[in-house]
């Protein structure tokens, strides 16, 4: 247990970050989840609509350091692939 002021404020500050991470991260995993389910469904242009949320998930988390800026780099164009090879093998 913290006994320090210090250290109780920085108790409460992590717990304040790490739910908040957790919420980042689940909502990347949502999109892409979704994304892939629509996918896989053989609903491209669905898919397609749905891309830019999961842009806007993933340079969220980005921006606030919840993942690497590569990380988001890498899963946003394995998105577009997965969907741009769908819509072509369609």
């Amino acid at each position: 247990m913290p006994i320090t002021q210090s250290a109780k404020k920085a108790v409460r500050s992590t717990e304040k970050k790490r739910v908040a991470n957790i919420r980042r991260i689940r909502a990347v995993r949502d999109t892409e989840k979704e994304i892939k389910k629509l996918v896989l469904a053989g609903k491209t242009d669905e898919a397609k609509a749905a891309l830019p949320a999961a842009y806007k998930a993933l340079d969220k988390a980005a921006k606030m350091n919840t993942i690497k800026e590569n990380n988001a780099s890498r899963k946003k164009s394995r998105l577009s692939a997965f969907i741009k090879k769908a819509s072509l093998s369609k």
